[in-house]
């Protein structure tokens, strides 16, 4: 990230524009194809109640929050309307639905519900999101080739806290950020995931896995908001977070990297 944010102060350039340049043409028609399949995972699930499939039989929450989001004044409206929308991609895939990874299933609903919620709420043009995907997939691909994106590997801050980290850079990419806030944003994005293990309950990606998207969410608007209030400059590099997340993530035992033995999975088979 450090060698891309220095090409962006030398060319006067923004990561979108990284990206553009080296990517062929057809990269706007994949993104276009990536931001329709998660607008339809959303809006799909918007309107389906009952329970999600599995051993846990565990109840839809995302056309509830949308519903109760809407009898709040706008500050709590605006935050309930996000839970709504992560919450609809991770049903989706926890139905078997079709959804992007973004960077996982796991944590598919962050990054959508972060862009959906803004353009309906601020009416931000299509092209405007396909250049905060950009940013956004620059972010996870980062990460994914410099540590790992797997929670099997490194637990589920290399999952949900990377789609967090992408979710800022993008936001902050909308709201028309610098290089650096926008870096700034993707590594708080990250940084405040540190450490968090990989533990669904059954094996399935439900408990809590569904929860974490819509909170991850919410964090991502406020590291959106956080940076912005910033000139970017900070101590922590995005690259350092990186490079500290691989080894927490190789240090974490096994029990809490996708195996549903350990952690919250142990706790809820003791209580069974």
């Amino acid at each position: 990230m450090s060698d891309i944010l220095a090409w962006c102060k030398k060319s006067g350039k923004n990561y979108w524009e990284y990206v553009k340049e080296c990517e062929d043409e057809d990269i706007w028609d994949y993104l276009d194809s990536v931001w329709r399949t998660m607008r339809a995972a959303i809006k799909r699930r918007l309107e389906e109640e009952g329970v999600l499939p599995g051993s846990l039989n565990l109840r839809r929450k995302a056309a509830t929050y949308y519903i109760k989001a809407s009898g709040y004044k706008q500050s709590l409206q605006s935050r309930g309307l996000v839970f709504a929308y992560a919450l609809a991609v991770s049903e989706e895939n926890a139905s078997g639905g079709v959804i992007v990874t973004a960077p996982t299933c796991g944590s598919c609903g962050v990054v959508p519900a972060v862009l959906y919620h803004l353009q309906e709420s601020r009416d931000f043009s299509e092209i405007r999101i396909l250049r905060a995907l950009a940013t956004a997939e620059l972010v996870g691909n980062i990460v994914k080739h410099n540590a790992s994106i797997a929670g099997a590997e490194v637990g589920c801050q290399g999952e949900v806290g990377t789609a967090c980290a992408m979710a800022s850079a993008a936001a902050n990419q909308l709201f028309d950020g610098s290089p650096a806030q926008i870096e700034y944003a993707a590594e708080m994005g990250l940084e405040h995931h540190l450490g968090m293990t990989c533990d669904p309950v059954c094996g399935l990606v439900q408990i809590p896995c569904i929860e974490r998207n819509a909170y991850a969410a919410a964090r991502a608007l406020d590291a959106n908001i956080f940076s912005s209030f910033s000139d970017g400059a900070h101590r922590i590099s995005f690259d350092k977070v990186i490079e500290v997340m691989k080894e927490t993530g190789h240090d974490l035992p096994s029990l809490y990297k996708e195996t549903g033995e350990g952690g919250l999975a142990r706790d809820y088979q003791q209580m069974e």
